[in-house]
């Protein structure tokens, strides 16, 4: 009779310690859910831009683009002025510590939404599909940024048949064109700061109109003066931008290819 209650305190023990070692069991596979929970926030990271305007830059007042042409596949341009000249580096280029080109100034060639063609001369061969186009050609520094003057760019609306103007009308209403960022930036000079610069035609920035500029889906800001911009802090990698004319409501504009927006890619220094 003395070896009942030895038994039950077996019984009872082995009750408590799988008891204990179950509630261990649960703790740990909690705690790692927690851990594992944890790693996914912090793996979304949001990164922070800045937009900082640039300095002041090199002037051309005089420079103009006097006539513009497209037939037989070919564009024909007839520029006007004498401070500005195609192939030559811009003076104040090494200041702006953004991507230049080596080939100097150029012309920009904007048809439609499509990224911009650089052209160094003012005749080249281009390729434009039949139908209507809204097309914008403006002279630019070597460093890429516009010159924006009513008299440094043309923009029309254009019926295109076999690669040539069939008709040609100015555009007459507000609109905006994407111009930079734009393509592949190489190293640490081309990437800390990437220029954003666009188009306007027949717009003026203000309280009427602003243009919404959205980073990577991750940041708005909206601008309300005409000028170029530094872009800091954004990734390596690809990259989004997407532009957008709004009214002092802030809704897009009803203008043609409004929005805009262009995917571009940051490269870490290439590997020797």
């Amino acid at each position: 009779m003395r070896a009942q209650p030895f038994y039950y305190f077996l019984i009872l023990s082995g009750i408590l310690t799988f008891g204990a070692w179950a509630c261990n069991n649960s703790s740990s596979e909690g705690a790692e859910e927690a851990s594992t929970a944890q790693a996914d926030t912090t793996a979304a990271v949001t990164h922070t831009y800045t937009l900082t305007p640039f300095s002041e830059s090199a002037q051309f007042s005089d420079a103009s683009i006097e006539k513009m042409t497209f037939k037989n596949g070919k564009f024909d341009f007839t520029l006007g002025g004498t401070s500005y000249k195609l192939g030559e580096q811009t003076s104040d280029a090494p200041q702006k510590m953004c991507a230049n080109s080596g080939e100097g100034q150029h012309i920009h060639l904007i048809v439609d939404t499509e990224p911009y063609a650089a052209k160094y001369t003012s005749s080249f061969d281009y390729q434009i599909p039949d139908g209507a186009h809204y097309v914008l050609a403006f002279l630019s520094r070597s460093y890429h940024e516009s010159i924006k003057t009513d008299k440094a760019h043309k923009a029309v609306k254009a019926n295109v048949t076999n690669n040539a103007f069939t008709s040609v009308e100015p555009v007459s209403g507000p609109m905006l064109f994407y111009s930079r960022p734009k393509g592949t930036y190489v190293g640490k000079e081309q990437t800390d700061k990437v220029m954003l610069d666009f188009y306007l035609v027949n717009v003026q920035l203000g309280e009427d109109y602003k243009v919404k500029v959205e980073i990577n889906a991750e940041q708005t800001m909206m601008l309300d003066k005409w000028e170029p911009y530094y872009i800091e802090g954004l990734p390596m990698g690809d990259n989004k931008i997407k532009l957008t004319l709004v009214n002092k409501e802030g809704n897009a504009v009803d203008v043609p290819n409004n929005p805009v927006e262009r995917v571009f890619t940051l490269q870490a220094d290439p590997v020797e």
